[in-house]
């Protein structure tokens, strides 16, 4: 899979912020938001295997770990991903821009949802089934641009 970087940090968004995280950041989104700040994960990176990546988050012994990109769900390879830290006993974040649909996912994982509204430039390329699948375990971020998001 192709990985951008892989860095031990503090949780800074949902209900886990303030929480010490390994990210594990994957390359490649096919959305292009008008605010994207990770813009940097649309190419580049580097090929490493599912083993490989679970390697370098154990080496920072730290129990929750977030996949998250561009759009981490963008590359096959990150299911069977999720599935893997969630047997080796990590909570594991999924934030994941909605686009791709989510049932494929491990249900142990914590799907963080990034609903794109108008204001984003990519509500067309919402997979509104997502909405749907969420549970309790979960949470839905919304990125507010004007009053238009809000009441669309």
């Amino acid at each position: 899979m192709r990985v951008t970087e892989i860095f031990h940090s503090i949780q800074g968004e949902s209900s886990y912020a303030g929480q010490p995280c390994v990210f594990v950041r994957l390359t490649g989104c096919p959305l292009r938001c008008t605010w994207c700040d990770s813009a940097y994960t649309f190419s580049g990176g580097a090929d490493l295997t599912i083993d490989e990546v679970l390697d370098k988050v154990r080496a920072y012994g730290c129990p929750l770990v977030e996949v998250t990109g561009g759009e981490p769900l963008h590359q096959p390879e990150t299911f069977a991903l999720v599935a893997r830290l969630c047997d080796a006993g990590y909570e594991v974040l999924v934030e994941t821009s909605g686009a791709i649909d989510t049932a494929p996912l491990d249900r142990r994982a914590h799907v963080i949802l990034d609903v794109k509204c108008p204001g984003s430039g990519m509500a067309e390329r919402m997979h509104w089934e997502n909405l749907d699948r969420l549970t309790r375990q979960d949470e839905a971020k919304f990125v507010i641009r004007d009053r238009a998001d809000v009441w669309a």
